[in-house]
């Protein structure tokens, strides 16, 4: 299948790679008829899809029953007049009808935004009438009909919404009986351009509302570089990503560059998070490729690894927040392992990584995938030397490349302010050492500024980590009248320090970060929580935090 769209397919070192490696782009590519159903004709009977849930239910679909329910799928949505450019909500959770849906809607020319479970019937409301949905399919639960349900008055350009079951209220299509009762497919004669738009996010900011990140039909071709050389998968490959289909994670890790490569993606639908749920599935089905946020990892390492049999995993990676250097050499302790990380945003494919032909630096996110020509840029517009930080920025004098989002839907102003004079700005401040590994700071929201310093918190966070006390942490700035911000860390303790006195514990951690790191960068303030605001995707919501301390009484 690579050789589709590479000249080269493997390479042997990162001059090699960024000398040699370029995708060659269709005409009118579409990943439904190009990689879908290519894979249908070229190997029929290999399992594309394996999926299970936490009720005991599995099935597999090979590449040949895909392209049937893809194509089923289609037709149906075109007996309900969905077609070209029709904007479709899939809020889908982990339901494999995920997969028939959003390829369907890939063939016939359609706009797929993927929506988490987490959205209340206002976030819906704002969605449906600022991207003009037509039609939303939904997993047949209550909170999720009823939300989609009560909304409809106040969204005029929703025409149909379908529910995939197992419930099928009164004024919802029934998806699994129109699939089966579909027409047989016919392919448009022109699905679409590369150009349109065929994927499309809701991201939110630290102000105002979320924005709508669009890709183009070709953007499932940068995700060349995530699947082949960054999850290093082939086709004996069976690989996990942990993430809801909701976030954008998904198409990077249970999609468009798994089937690129040939693997089998792995999908375990579940309600709640257990880690030792994930490791029982690495064992009982022989997983080979696991990514998941640091999030995850920190919990896999709490568990006795022993109980379990994780021969058969071969690679790891990490991405969604940055990694700490301690779970990293945990990790690798434990398994013999290296956690190799890497870093993208939704309006991108993966955009710095640790390849496998490199040597990891732990905590580092690695180097710039040549697809993107990236850059740091300081505050007066130069580039940062070696050591010094900046925000990371792609350069896009030579064209867009071909991960990079097209645009904000709706909102030429903002995609001007983030995108201009050839440079598109990410927001996230890193720095580069001398072998150019890049290595992550923070949002430029979440630098903190006191008493005329910038403080990363991650750096912080990686101190705090290195405590038996800390399970996890968030560092953010809360406003001071005399320092402008102090540090300020939230976090979660392990059961073993939950009884500790909290005065005494404050101070332990207060001289552990100052002995770690710098001692102008130890939090002034300590909070102890449950739990740490997030949502299923496992990435930490620092902005919730920060929000919360501003509406507080500021400081003396």
């Amino acid at each position: 299948m690579l050789e589709r769209f590479l000249n080269q397919t493997t390479f042997t070192s990162q001059e090699d790679f960024i000398k040699n490696f370029h995708v060659d782009v269709p005409e009118n590519f579409n990943f439904g008829y190009d990689v879908v159903d290519a894979w249908a004709k070229e190997a029929p009977d290999k399992v594309a899809l394996c999926w299970t849930n936490d009720h005991g239910v599995h099935h597999d679909f090979t590449f040949r029953e895909l392209k049937d329910y893809t194509d089923r799928t289609a037709s149906y949505f075109q007996t309900l007049g969905i077609g070209h450019g029709d904007m479709v909500m899939l809020i889908l959770k982990r339901r494999y009808e995920f997969w028939f849906s959003i390829i369907a809607l890939h063939k016939i020319g359609a706009v797929a935004i993927p929506a988490t479970h987490w959205l209340t019937g206002k976030d819906i409301v704002y969605r449906n009438n600022a991207a003009g949905i037509k039609a939303i399919v939904c997993a047949g639960e209550d909170i999720i009909l009823n939300h989609v349900k009560e909304i409809l008055p106040q969204s005029p350009t929703v025409q149909k919404i379908i529910s995939v079951g197992p419930i099928v209220p009164n004024g919802f299509e029934d998806f699994r009986k129109g699939v089966l009762q579909a027409p047989p497919f016919v392919k448009p004669e022109h699905p679409n351009r590369n150009d349109d738009i065929s994927l499309m996010y809701f991201t939110s900011g630290t102000t105002g509302e979320p924005k709508m990140v669009a890709h183009d039909f070709i953007y499932p071709l940068g995700h060349i570089a995530t699947g082949c050389y960054w999850h290093n998968l082939h086709e004996n490959s069976l690989h996990l990503t942990v993430a809801d289909t909701g976030w954008g994670k998904a198409v990077w890790g249970k999609l468009y560059g798994q089937w690129i490569a040939g693997a089998t993606i792995f999908v375990y639908d579940h309600e709640k998070f257990h880690p030792a749920d994930i490791l029982r599935m690495i064992q009982d089905y022989r997983i080979t490729s696991l990514c998941a946020p640091p999030t995850v990892f920190r919990f896999l390492i709490r568990e006795d690894l022993t109980q379990y049999d994780l021969s058969s995993l071969e690679y790891c990676t990490i991405a969604g927040e940055a990694l700490n250097p301690a779970v990293y050499e945990t990790f690798r302790q434990m398994t013999g392992i290296k956690l190799m990380e890497g870093f993208g945003q939704t309006g991108t494919t993966l955009t710095i990584a640790t390849f496998p032909w490199m040597q990891s630096k732990p905590g580092s996110m690695g180097v710039p995938n040549p697809e993107y020509e990236v850059d740091l840029l300081k505050t007066d517009g130069t580039s940062a030397a070696a050591n010094e930080q900046g925000q990371i920025v792609i350069r896009t004098t030579k064209g867009k490349p071909v991960g990079l989002f097209k645009e904000y839907y709706r909102n030429p102003e903002l995609t001007r302010e983030v995108w201009h004079d050839n440079i598109y700005y990410t927001g996230d401040v890193a720095w580069k050492d001398e072998d150019g590994y890049y290595w992550f700071i923070g949002r430029i929201d979440d630098v903190i500024k006191s008493s005329g310093y910038r403080i990363g918190p991650f750096e912080v966070e990686s101190a705090l980590m290195t405590h038996p006390a800390v399970v996890e942490c968030a560092v953010t700035g809360v406003p001071d009248e005399i320092r402008g911000q102090v540090v300020k860390a939230t976090i979660v303790l392990s059961k073993d320090y939950r009884d500790v006195d909290k005065e005494i514990l404050i101070k332990t951690l207060q001289n552990h970060v100052k002995q770690v790191t710098a001692p102008n960068k130890y939090p002034r303030v300590i909070e102890f929580v449950d739990e740490l605001p997030k949502p299923i995707s496992g990435k930490i919501r620092r902005v919730e935090i920060r929000d919360k301390d501003n509406q507080k009484p500021r400081q003396k």
